[in-house]
């Protein structure tokens, strides 16, 4: 079963697309792994303390994109090949970027500061 203990909400994007990219990450990270299993949508809602329709349109994108299948009455499974984590990786990746991208050029920094800055972080973390 898909652990949701390190879920941790932030204000100002929907929570179905915490959801969404919680279990993408954990997926692209290899904690979730192919025929995991979700909690049921009214496990899930109560856990987190949301609305249980928001659960569900979280589940249903997951769906969509093939990552989940589920079945009436049965638990939803993650469904994950090399081909689902590439695309799920290159995603997050993009998304990730033009978020820093964005937060960077609002803050005045040009492309060369923003690199050198992140050169900067780079190298310490290697540490």
């Amino acid at each position: 079963m898909i652990s949701f203990d390190s879920f941790r909400m932030e204000a100002g994007t929907p929570i179905y697309q915490q959801i969404l990219r919680f279990i993408q990450r954990g997926a692209v990270a290899g904690v979730i792994r192919d025929g995991d299993e979700l909690p049921s949508r009214r496990v899930l809602s109560a856990l987190l303390g949301v609305n249980p329709n928001t659960v569900q349109k979280a589940y249903r994108l997951l769906e969509d994109e093939g990552l989940i299948r589920s079945h009436t009455g049965a638990k939803s499974c993650m469904v994950l090949d090399d081909d689902a984590l590439a695309r799920i990786r290159a995603a997050l990746l993009a998304h990730e970027a033009r978020r820093a991208v964005a937060a960077l050029k609002q803050m005045g920094l040009t492309k060369d500061e923003a690199l050198t800055l992140l050169e900067t972080h780079w190298e310490e973390e290697e540490e």
